[in-house]
C-alpha cells in the first residue's frame, strides 16, 4: 500500500506559502522529449495551471524528465463566482462544454422560481471540477496524463510513459525557493546542452528572457513570457509576503537571480557595465539588514548548484533547520519512535549550503 504523499501541513495558511518541488521521469529514462514534445508539454503546463489555481514558480523540461517548483494557493475560502469558475473551466475545456456547464449553473440558480434558486445544486455542478482545484495531486495528475495521450496518440504508442509517482519535496520559501529555482533553470547547463541557462527555450528563465517582441517601436511582454516572469519574481521574493505574481518587478528580482545563477557557474560578469552592476548589487544586498545578509549568504553557497544536489529530490522537505522540524513535528506519525526531531544537516555537495538548508532525510548514499 503506497503513503500517502506528504503535503505541507500549513497547505489551507493564508500567510505560509505551499511550495513543491516536484519532478517526473520517462520510462527507462528515455530521451523521447524533442522540440515538438517541449512545447506541447509547456502547453498543456499553463493550461492546467490556468485551471487548477496552482503556480509554477520555476520549470525546466529535459528530454527525459520534468522538474517544476509549484505554490499550491488556499482555495478561496469563498468559493469560486461563477465568472471565475467558468474561466477556469474555459482552459481545459471546450465553449461549447462550458457553455453547456453555464447553462446548468444557471438553470440551478433560477430553479423553483424563487430567489437564489437551489445553491446546493450549484455547489454540486461545481464539485464535479473543483476538487481538482489548488490541490498539488490533481495538478499533476492531471498535467501528466493529458501529455501522455498526446504523446502516446503522436508516436502511435500504448502504456504509461511516466516512471511510477511523481516526486515532491516541501520547500521553503525564500532561500530555499530561491535556490531550487535557479537549480531547476540551471539543469540544461548542467547536463551540458547550453552553455547560457537563457539559452534553454523550455525552462522559465529561458522563457522569462526570451518573452520580449518588439511592437511599433516599443517592447512589450508576451503572454508566455509573462507568466514565466510572474513565477520567477515570485519564487526570487517570496520571503517578502507583499510580493506576489508581478512581472512588473522583474528587473530588480532578475538582477539578484542572475548574479546567484553566475556565481554558480563560477563566472565574472563580461565588460565594465556588468561588473558595475555587479558591485551595486552586492552594495544594495549589503544594506538591506537581514535580507541582503540572506542574500549574500546564497551567493557563497551558490557553487553547489553546480552539481546534482539529491537533496533538492529527495530530501522530503528543504528550509531552515525551524521550518524542516515544524514539518516533521505535524507529521510525526511517518517516523519512528525513536526519531526525536526532523531537520538534518545536508552531507557531501549539500555542505556547502552551510548549515543554512536542511533537510528532513539523512541521505547517505551518492549525496
Amino acid at each position: 500500500m503506497r503513503r500517502a504523499r506528504w503535503i505541507a501541513p500549513w497547505k489551507d495558511s493564508l500567510e505560509k506559502p505551499s511550495i513543491y518541488h516536484c519532478i517526473s521521469r520517462v520510462v527507462e529514462r528515455r530521451y523521447a522529449f524533442g522540440v515538438e514534445e517541449k512545447e506541447k508539454f509547456r502547453m498543456f503546463m499553463r493550461m492546467y495551471e490556468n485551471f487548477s489555481g496552482c503556480r509554477v514558480l520555476s520549470y525546466c523540461i529535459m528530454s527525459n524528465h520534468i522538474h517544476l517548483l509549484v505554490e499550491v494557493p488556499p482555495k478561496p475560502v469563498e468559493g469560486f463566482s461563477d465568472d471565475v469558475f467558468l474561466k477556469r473551466l474555459s482552459a481545459l475545456y471546450s465553449k461549447a462544454f462550458v457553455a453547456d456547464v453555464a447553462v446548468q449553473i444557471h438553470e440551478a440558480r433560477h430553479e423553483g422560481g424563487v430567489e437564489g434558486g437551489n445553491p446546493e445544486r450549484v455547489e454540486e455542478i461545481k464539485a464535479r471540477f473543483s476538487y481538482r482545484m489548488h490541490d498539488l495531486g490533481q495538478f499533476m495528475k492531471g498535467l501528466l496524463q493529458r501529455f501522455t495521450q498526446w504523446f502516446n496518440g503522436q508516436h502511435k504508442r500504448k502504456g504509461r510513459l511516466w516512471e511510477d509517482r511523481f516526486k515532491s519535496v516541501i520547500v521553503e520559501s525564500g532561500t530555499a525557493a530561491r535556490m531550487i529555482a535557479a537549480y531547476i533553470d540551471l539543469n540544461p547547463v548542467r547536463a551540458g546542452m547550453v552553455e547560457e541557462p537563457a539559452d534553454y527555450r523550455w525552462s522559465s528563465y529561458g522563457e522569462a528572457v526570451g518573452g520580449r517582441v518588439k511592437d511599433c517601436g516599443l517592447t512589450r511582454l508576451k503572454g508566455n513570457g509573462k507568466k514565466a516572469r510572474e513565477g520567477l519574481v515570485r519564487a526570487i521574493m517570496s520571503d517578502d509576503p507583499s510580493v506576489g505574481f508581478d512581472a512588473m518587478m522583474w528587473k530588480g528580482a532578475s538582477r539578484d537571480y542572475r548574479r546567484l545563477m553566475d556565481m554558480a557557474l563560477e563566472r565574472k560578469p563580461s565588460n565594465a557595465n556588468a561588473v558595475v552592476r555587479s558591485i551595486q548589487v552586492e552594495k544594495s544586498l549589503e544594506c538591506r539588514g537581514d535580507r541582503g545578509e540572506k542574500r549574500l549568504g546564497e551567493l557563497s553557497m551558490a557553487k553547489i548548484l553546480r552539481k546534482k544536489v539529491r537533496y533538492f529530490s529527495d530530501g522530503a522537505v528543504i528550509g531552515s533547520k525551524e521550518f524542516v522540524n515544524e514539518a516533521f513535528t505535524a507529521a510525526r506519525e511517518r517516523f519512528s519512535e525513536r526519531r526525536k526531531d526532523g531537520a538534518r544537516k545536508m552531507r557531501g555537495i549539500g555542505k556547502g549550503t552551510g548549515g543554512t538548508l536542511w533537510s528532513v532525510r539523512d541521505l547517505r548514499v551518492r549525496v
